[in-house]
């Protein structure tokens, strides 16, 4: 990697970090290398929910990495669990008693790697006893590489990562994604949609909620909801926003956990306000 250099944890030694930071850089570097080079595409939930042999081999790598240095760590990949919203929640809670838990979207935005579009990553996140420890974004494109630690701070190539300045919605770019469940999560999430667009100064919808969540935490966002997430996509990215001094919720406002699906993550300053138009749209998907 070009910036390998000024990261500010070193690669190789047996840390968490180090080593997540390693997996993410040479599963991005692999499935940057394979892009063009798809054999086959399978729909998983819906035609707007695919995975490809790309996705598997990627998360085989990481897992195989991962396992590598920490045998004991328990691991919860996308691939590995049964596609649509009730196989995701229940995938976490079979592993919720673990004490170390890795958490991996192996390509996240894959309907964008499918097509070309340039913006997908891998997500790499860990948990301990349920709280996210670790969080690390590629983005293979640009070779941008996005990590946190929990109380130590979120970095992107070595520089401290804060959030934007933004305190009122109308001053704000805000991104949101189309939920592949199309009866459940895309016609709340499009409420929210029809009710924020004429009041941000624009929303972003790139395809991937874990860069979506990264670009919150350097700034580039001031916001960022979605209806219907698994915790692959947001773990990592929960982590980054926090440590950048951003707040990620619940659609509800309620704290951040491993199971929440409805997100809601923010550089703080915006976030009661969006909190509050979601509410008033009926679009927190929350009961």
């Amino acid at each position: 990697m070009a910036n390998g250099t000024q990261e500010p944890f070193v690669v190789g030694s047996k840390s968490f970090t180090a080593v997540a930071i390693n997996t993410a850089a040479k599963a991005g570097e692999w499935i940057k290398s394979k892009q063009g080079d798809i054999n086959r595409v399978d729909m998983k939930y819906s035609s707007h929910d695919l995975v490809t042999e790309i996705d598997k081999g990627s998360e085989k790598l990481i897992r195989n990495l991962i396992m590598t240095h920490f045998p004991d760590h328990s691991f919860l990949g996308e691939e590995g669990v049964e596609p649509g919203p009730e196989a995701s929640s229940k995938a976490l809670q079979e592993v919720s008693d673990a004490e170390y838990l890795w958490i991996v979207d192996p390509i996240d935005g894959t309907t964008n790697y499918v097509h070309g579009f340039p913006f997908y990553s891998v997500s790499i996140a860990l948990a301990h006893k349920g709280e996210v420890i670790v969080g690390v974004v590629y983005d293979p494109t640009r070779d941008e590489l996005f990590v946190a630690e929990k109380g130590k701070g979120a970095y992107m190539h070595g520089r401290k990562t804060v959030v934007s300045l933004e305190s009122k919605l109308s001053d704000s770019l805000i991104a949101t994604g189309f939920p592949a469940d199309h009866t459940g999560a895309l016609p709340i999430n499009l409420k929210g949609v029809q009710e924020l667009a004429p009041k941000v100064r624009n929303l972003r919808s790139g395809g991937s909620a874990a860069l979506h969540m990264a670009y919150v935490s350097v700034g580039r966002l001031s916001g960022f909801w979605e209806i219907g997430l698994s915790s692959w996509d947001v773990a990592a990215g929960s982590l980054l926003i926090q440590e950048s001094g951003g707040m990620v919720t619940d659609t509800a406002g309620r704290l951040y956990n491993l199971a929440v699906r409805n997100v809601l993550a923010t550089n703080g300053r915006i976030h009661d306000e969006l909190q509050q138009e979601l509410t008033v749209a009926q679009a927190t998907g929350c009961e």
